[in-house]
């Protein structure tokens, strides 16, 4: 099977979504959180925003436009 430049594509969005989160769980490891939302730098966390657009650009390829769920 050929693989094509969107399945490429695929592959880039989902590793940087998987680096991300690995990022975000380490931090989580080191401030000794659970979550996030435990955390008192939630509202200027820079990992954490990576982390949230990461996951929006996973579900839209990259694609851009709102969040609409």
């Amino acid at each position: 099977m050929e693989e094509t430049r969107e399945d490429i594509q695929l592959d880039e969005w989902e590793l940087e979504l998987q680096i991300k989160k690995k990022e975000l769980e380490n931090c989580q490891q080191q401030q000794q959180v659970d979550s996030c939302l435990k955390c008192s730098q939630l509202l200027n966390c820079k990992l954490r925003d990576n982390y949230v657009h990461a996951v929006y650009s996973s579900m839209n390829k990259g694609a851009g436009g709102g969040f609409e769920f």
